[in-house]
């Protein structure tokens, strides 16, 4: 147990927000800081493992925004660092699209389909800006996808892509390219090159006491005073502030308990914004079976059911020879395979490929299914902002409330 020491400021969360806030507090002279993480690591959503003989990367996987007028910081700490990367190109996975018979849809036919869809998905964005509708509120209208090729662009279009009114700044800013990480290293080695420059590191691993790691907050009191922060082990932590940089998912959770609790307009603001998840399950085969020619990087499956096992990717552009396939989940389809073992989304994922690719090919010899939905330090992958008529929310979730001053990432 630690006895009660008081310091300046409190950070709870070692994730790009949390180590970015204590970066930017040490380069202003604020070195008598505490960094309380819940789990055995930094990093966050920023996750690796080996898996298949490779580093994956099971949460935050691209650094996007490369290529444009400004130069994006995490491109420049990327290069610094000797980041391996691999470009990856979206736009010709409409043309991989293959039906439950295993045939591609013709090029124009998915041409059309994704251009109707566009024009659909922005146009009814405006109409619901201009009418002041929050998504969760929205009937589907008559024109709404019903086909297989039709769902899923449409779920390419919002689940993969989060499709946007607005251009988003990242991209209008520092370019629309996308970069995937695939370095041994991974993508976490950024977080630690960052964290030298104001933790005491020592073999690329941070030895620094004001790191605290497996400390679970449970429990914020705050006063005129400061604040008094508990963690599930019994340990006492005293801060003149304290930054909370958890998800938006642990703040809708009841793993951290306010005393007071905080006002009715800040919960109520963290109660609109919406909790995505966004699961890649990564396999490993024996041998490849699947197109690696150029453009041939992501595919995509076509079936009745939304969202059903519907983009892939082959790994072969960023291991060669690796022999790993990854598809992407969300949401309603995410939550259902975190409940279901392994072998029972094996079974349905080789069915979905033997549909594309026939009923020959070989088993997988391995699977990793990442679980961000039922981690209790997670509750998800990543925030979304509703779509509102001012930016009343958005303030309420970011203003400082008493002693607290609240980043969310």
């Amino acid at each position: 147990m630690d006895f009660p020491s008081r310091s300046s400021v409190i950070i709870i969360g070692a994730g790009i927000s949390g180590l970015s806030a204590a970066k930017v507090l040490a380069e202003n002279g604020i070195e008598d800081l505490v960094i309380l993480e819940a789990s055995d690591r930094i990093g966050g959503r920023i996750r690796k493992e080996n898996f298949g003989g490779v580093s994956v990367e099971l949460g935050a996987g691209w650094i996007a925004g490369v290529g444009g007028k400004e130069s994006n910081p995490v491109w420049e700490l990327a290069n610094q660092s000797g980041l391996r990367t691999c470009f990856s190109d979206y736009s010709n996975a409409r043309y991989n699209i293959y039906d439950r018979s295993g045939k591609i849809f013709p090029s124009g036919v998915a041409a059309d389909s994704y251009k109707k869809a566009v024009d659909s998905a922005i146009m009814k964005l405006r109409s619901l800006e201009a009418n002041h509708v929050d998504v969760g509120e929205v009937i589907e209208p008559p024109g709404s996808p019903k086909t297989p090729i039709e769902l899923a662009i449409d779920f390419i279009l919002h689940d993969f892509e989060m499709a946007e009114v607005e251009p988003i700044s990242t991209y209008v800013d520092f370019g629309e390219r996308e970069f995937l990480v695939a370095d041994e290293r991974g993508y976490e080695y950024l977080l630690y090159k960052m964290a030298e420059d104001f933790l005491f590191t020592s073999e690329g691993k941070i030895l620094d006491a004001r790191l605290k790691l497996n400390k679970v907050v449970r429990e914020i009191q705050h006063s005129r005073n400061g604040v008094i922060v508990k963690t599930e082990d019994g340990s006492v932590y005293e801060a003149n502030y304290v930054i909370l940089s958890v998800s938006i998912g642990v703040l809708q959770s009841d793993l951290i308990s306010f005393r007071p609790p905080l006002p009715r307009w800040k919960t109520e603001a963290i109660g609109k914004c919406d909790v995505m998840v966004y699961t890649k399950i990564f396999f490993k085969f024996p041998y490849k079976f699947w197109p690696c020619g150029p453009e041939k990087e992501f595919f995509i499956y076509a079936h009745e059911r939304r969202g059903y096992y519907t983009f892939w990717q082959h790994m072969e552009n960023a291991y060669p020879g690796s022999n790993v396939l990854v598809v992407t989940l969300t949401n309603g389809e995410s939550k259902r395979v975190e409940t279901q073992s392994d072998e029972e989304t094996l079974k349905e994922a080789m069915q979905v490929l033997r549909d594309m690719f026939g009923p020959n090919i070989p088993n997988a010899t391995g699977i990793l299914v990442p679980r961000w939905w039922n981690n209790r330090f997670q509750r998800g992958s990543y925030s979304n902002y509703p779509i509102i008529s001012n930016n009343h929310v958005l303030q309420d979730i970011k203003v400082t409330c008493f002693t607290y001053l609240v980043q969310f990432n």
